[in-house]
């Protein structure tokens, strides 16, 4: 299995079509229903569309997220190959210690810390089915990866340790909150958190019933922030060979998905994205 480090070598973390292609495929399906004519005609001229599409002004850290208001459900994204859910071997989430909401340091027998800029991740879980209410009562699932872009549970070295995962129920406002390290930039993907969203803190703990799988993507300018810190010099290098647009994930549309992010990078950051499923 290939993995990554600092070293700024090509990696293949979310890479695999196996994984990836389905998602993006049944998205841009979707299109294709609704759009009618309209998109035929799109579908002759994609290639030079996509060609000479500009690549979109750098998000501020004030970024926009998803409105409350909306009715329209966060996009179905892959896993990516490390979800430590059990359907790519190792499962976390049936193991005692999963539901925390600080996620920087190892549980169980495993000791280890990620080290970086601290970031707190806030999750809004909204029932589409119900007006964007608040879903009280639902589990997160978050994972990422570390400073030299490398995830627990299947990376070498870190195998043996399950930090950067952790699960947590929404509270009466749909609220979920996670303490954890702001994530490398790794080759070939932009600088994202993944996520599982289950109807309950049970069925998270039992890896069944998923609502929704997606990815959360964090702006331009907080990551140069972060990036220019010691510890993170391979991400910078990394960044400069993607952008949103040209991600295999977010280049099909991120408004859903890019967070909101406020601090700095001696006190820490917020992350905060709103997840309507």
């Amino acid at each position: 299995m290939t993995h990554h480090d600092d070293t700024g070598e090509v990696h293949e973390h979310d890479l695999g079509l196996s994984h990836d292609l389905p998602t993006l495929l049944s998205r841009r399906r979707l299109l294709g229903i609704f759009g009618g004519v309209g998109a035929l005609a799109l579908a002759g001229c994609g290639a030079g569309a996509a060609s000479s599409a500009s690549t979109p002004s750098p998000p501020t850290t004030s970024s926009s997220s998803a409105s409350s208001g909306s009715s329209e459900a966060i996009p179905e994204e892959t896993a990516g190959p490390y979800p430590g859910d059990g359907s790519n071997g190792v499962n976390v989430l049936t193991t005692s210690g999963i539901v925390r909401s600080d996620i920087t340091a190892s549980f169980g027998d495993a000791t280890g810390v990620a080290e970086g800029v601290p970031l707190t991740v806030t999750l809004t879980v909204l029932d589409t089915a119900n007006g964007s209410a608040p879903l009280a009562g639902a589990a997160v699932y978050i994972w990422h990866c570390n400073i030299n872009g490398q995830y627990s549970m299947y990376d070498e070295g870190i195998r043996n340790e399950n930090y950067l995962r952790g699960v947590q129920a929404t509270d009466d406002s749909g609220v979920v909150t996670f303490t954890s390290i702001y994530p490398a930039a790794y080759s070939g993907r932009w600088p994202h958190i993944h996520f599982e969203v289950y109807p309950s803190l049970d069925a998270a703990t039992s890896a069944s019933d998923k609502l929704r799988t997606s990815q959360l993507a964090l702006p331009e300018e907080t990551n140069t922030l972060v990036y220019a810190t010691s510890g993170y010099e391979a991400s910078i290098r990394n960044m400069r060979g993607t952008s949103l647009a040209t991600d295999n994930v977010f280049s099909d549309g991120w408004s859903l998905q890019l967070a909101t992010v406020a601090g700095d990078v001696g006190s820490g950051f917020t992350a905060t994205l709103n997840v309507p499923v």
